[in-house]
């Protein structure tokens, strides 16, 4: 544990030296007053904002997982909600994710759901692939009769930059087994869109 603490650490040191050389870059004085702690504090902002890459979700969801025959119809976690990165421009994308699986033989600790979409979230990302990841993660590792998550999100390379369009919303989905048939889709999005 000692040697994470110093490996983090010396990481963040060495992120805080390439922050400085940025805001240099940028034409701004790194020794004035706001700005003399501001690379440390972005080095340890982004280490936090990235930190799904040193969790593992399959061992999220498994160290919690109970077997539960009887039980075969949805379970629905809706309206988590994540902050991520986008890997294209490294600014912020953040929404909800709706997620849904139907158990097969296992069922796992509701808190773990948002606890996977958390760590892909804290990766570089983009929406569609976070989606993906997720949806597998569940199903490869309940292996349950289908799994399906939506997420919607805004983006702040669309809002703050490019065409600049403050109120747009993307949604993306994907899905498993028994989602694929309509009437069991309709129904997961029916429940997510009641309050």
């Amino acid at each position: 544990m000692k040697e994470v603490k110093e490996e983090t650490l010396l990481k963040r040191e060495e992120l805080a030296l390439h922050y400085s050389r940025i805001l240099d870059l940028l034409g701004e004085d790194v020794e004035r007053e706001g700005l003399i702690k501001t690379p440390e504090r972005v080095a340890k902002a982004m280490q936090f904002l990235t930190k799904g890459y040193d969790e593992d979700p399959q061992k999220v969801l498994s160290a919690a997982m109970f077997e539960e025959e009887g039980y075969k119809q949805m379970v629905i976690v809706k309206d988590i909600d994540f902050f991520s990165l986008c890997e294209h421009h490294m600014l912020p994308f953040f929404g909800k994710a709706h997620v849904a699986y139907i158990p097969n033989k296992y069922i796992t600790g509701l808190s773990k759901i948002p606890r996977v979409v958390d760590i892909f979230a804290r990766r570089l990302q983009i929406q569609e692939r976070m989606t993906l990841q997720i949806k597998e993660c569940i199903q490869n590792t309940l292996n349950p009769l289908g799994v399906m998550v939506v997420i919607e999100a805004q983006h702040m390379c669309m809002q703050m930059r490019g065409v600049e369009k403050q109120n747009s919303l993307t949604t993306t989905s994907d899905f498993t087994g028994f989602f694929q048939q309509a009437k069991t889709r309709e129904e997961f999005i029916n429940l997510i869109k009641n309050k």
